[in-house]
C-alpha cells in the first residue's frame, strides 16, 4: 500500500502553483492548519483563491497569507471577526475580491463538489443582495436559489491522527470543514499530531478515509492560533 507521509509542511505544499484554488479547513481556530498555511507562505505562490469559513485572526495563519499579498479572492462566510484586521483593510482598499456565502450554503457547496453534484437549490439568501444574478425557482410555493458546487485544486486540513494510508480522525469540532474539503479537492493535504501504522486506528472511528487523502504531514506540537494572536505573533 502507498505510504502517504511527506517529510514536512514545506514538502507537502511545494507544488501549489500561482493561481491555484485552495480550500483551508478551520472554524475560527478549531481545525486551522497553521503550519501548512505558513509553509504555503514560504512557498511563494500568488494569485490564489482561498475557500474557507473565515479570513483568519491577527497576523498568523490565514491572516498572514492575506497580509503577504498572496490571495486574489476569498470565498467565505465570515470575512470579519473579532481579531480579523488584515482582510477588512485589504477589502476596503480594493485589493482583494470577496465572494460571501452563507455558512450552510458554503458547506453544502463544498460537499456537492466532492459528491459530483454540480448545483442545487436552497432557500438561503433569497431576498438578499446575495441573490442578485442567481437563478431561482419556486418549489411547493417557496422560492429557492440555484447554487453551484465548489471544488479546489488543493485542500489544507488539520486532523488529530492518521495512519500511513491517509485514514484520518479529528479532535472534536476541529472536524468541521475538513472531511468535505478532502473530498472536494484534487489534492488533499492533512497535518496531524501523530501518524500510526495501518490497523492502529479503529476503522469504525475513521472520519476521512484514505481514498480522499493524498499527503499526510506529522506536526506533533501544532500552533494554536489564539495563543499566537494573544502573544502578538506575526508570520513570517
Amino acid at each position: 500500500m502507498i505510504d502517504k507521509r511527506v517529510k514536512g509542511p514545506g514538502e507537502a505544499v511545494a507544488d501549489i502553483p500561482d493561481g491555484a484554488t485552495v480550500m483551508i479547513g478551520g472554524f475560527g481556530e478549531a481545525g486551522s492548519p497553521v503550519e501548512l498555511i505558513h509553509a504555503l507562505i514560504d512557498r511563494g505562490a500568488r494569485d490564489l483563491t482561498v475557500i474557507s469559513n473565515n479570513t483568519g485572526s491577527g497576523e498568523v495563519g490565514l491572516a498572514a497569507l492575506l497580509k503577504a499579498d498572496r490571495l486574489a479572492k476569498v470565498v467565505c462566510s465570515f470575512p470579519r471577526t473579532a481579531n480579523s484586521t488584515v482582510f477588512p483593510d485589504l477589502y476596503r482598499r480594493g485589493k482583494i475580491e470577496l465572494e460571501l456565502v452563507p455558512q450552510g450554503t458554503l458547506a453544502e457547496r463544498i460537499r456537492a463538489g466532492g459528491a459530483g453534484i454540480p448545483a442545487f437549490y436552497t432557500p438561503a439568501a433569497v431576498g438578499t443582495p446575495l441573490a442578485e444574478g442567481k437563478e431561482s425557482r419556486v418549489f411547493d410555493g417557496k422560492e429557492y436559489l440555484l447554487e453551484r458546487w465548489l471544488r479546489a485544486d488543493f485542500a489544507l486540513i488539520k486532523g488529530q491522527c492518521a495512519d500511513t494510508h491517509g485514514n484520518v480522525v479529528y479532535n472534536k469540532t476541529a472536524r468541521n470543514f475538513g472531511p468535505i474539503m478532502a473530498m472536494a479537492a484534487k489534492v488533499s493535504i492533512v497535518q496531524v499530531r501523530s501518524v500510526v501504522s495501518p490497523g492502529e486506528i479503529d476503522p469504525e472511528v475513521v472520519v476521512t478515509p484514505g481514498i480522499f487523502v493524498d499527503r499526510v504531514v506529522e506536526v506533533p506540537n501544532p500552533a494554536h492560533e489564539s495563543e499566537l494572536v494573544a502573544a502578538g505573533a506575526s508570520y513570517p
